[in-house]
């Protein structure tokens, strides 16, 4: 349960979030056929921020253990 109550709480962050909520305008704008190459840009970086953070808390994590 300790695992379940983690996980949940790492999604409900900021970040996540924002990337969610980024993510499904993408999907939007996509099927509408109207991304735009700013908005791609835009969203590359924040996708990249995202994963790249997200891994080094891994590696964080995993050094403290």
């Amino acid at each position: 349960m300790d695992f379940f109550h983690r996980r949940l709480s790492r999604l409900l962050t900021v970040k996540s979030i924002v990337t969610l909520i980024l993510t499904l305008v993408f999907s939007f704008l996509a099927l509408r056929g109207k991304v735009e190459q700013d908005f791609m840009t835009i969203y590359a970086v924040i996708i990249s921020f995202y994963f790249g953070s997200q891994s080094q808390e891994l590696t964080r994590e995993e050094e403290g253990k």
